[in-house]
């Protein structure tokens, strides 16, 4: 990749998720300018702490290191993996980051599920990493805007979830300390990238650090 005078957003999708579920997102982005690296990676092959440093090969070898900027959007672990590379190969051009649904706090599905055979060999390693006993990382240090959802389609797991939350994630989870800002939309886990809402308030907070006032939920105080 080529793109010293360029932004560079990464796209990283959830467990269980493909590159496919981020390309709303990516060619709304690269529409807008944005150099783009919507990366496809085993997610549940292995520990956070694992594809973590996968994907940090992935970006050498794409030598983003190059481009002015390096932003990140993610979708539900996919921010996990974001905290971890930060923590361990911190990018000298680190820019924004957009975190979708991320469950900061870990999933209380995961919880309960944790040690069902079925979900161990579905979700494989990383999903033992979303429980909340396994909270990680501490606060960040990198300007961070996360959306959370409160509309499910899941009432199953919305069973397991105590307060407001996306079928997945609870808004609270979502939070973690040091974020930049944080807003609350009527959408769910699954599909809230392809949103417009969600979209606009995507390139809203790259280009200026901060979301655009919502009228449904808010910012956490």
């Amino acid at each position: 990749m080529t793109c010293a005078t360029e932004e560079v957003v990464v796209l990283l999708h959830g467990i269980g998720r493909t590159a496919g579920s981020m390309s709303v997102p990516a060619a709304r982005l690269a529409e807008k300018g944005y150099a783009i690296s919507n990366i496809d990676y085993p997610s549940r092959s292995a520990p956070i702490a694992s594809l973590a440093g996968l994907i940090n090969e992935r970006l050498n070898a794409e030598n983003v290191s190059a481009c002015a900027k390096l932003h990140f959007v993610t979708h539900s672990m996919g921010g996990l993996i974001v905290r971890q590379l930060v923590k361990d190969f911190r990018p000298s051009n680190l820019g924004r980051v957009v975190m979708l649904a991320p469950p900061n706090q870990g999933s209380e599905v995961a919880d309960f599920w944790g040690n069902n055979f079925l979900f161990k060999r579905v979700y494989g390693p990383a999903g033992q990493d979303l429980r909340t006993r396994n909270r990680r990382f501490g606060p960040v240090d990198f300007p961070l805007g996360v959306i959370a959802g409160t509309k499910s389609i899941d009432p199953v797991s919305s069973l397991l979830l105590s307060g407001p939350n996306d079928g997945k994630v609870t808004v609270d989870s979502t939070k973690v300390e040091g974020m930049t800002d944080h807003i609350v939309l009527p959408v769910n886990h699954t599909f809230l990238m392809r949103d417009a809402r969600v979209l606009k308030q995507i390139e809203t907070f790259l280009g200026d650090g901060a979301f655009a006032p919502v009228s449904t939920g808010g910012r956490a105080q």
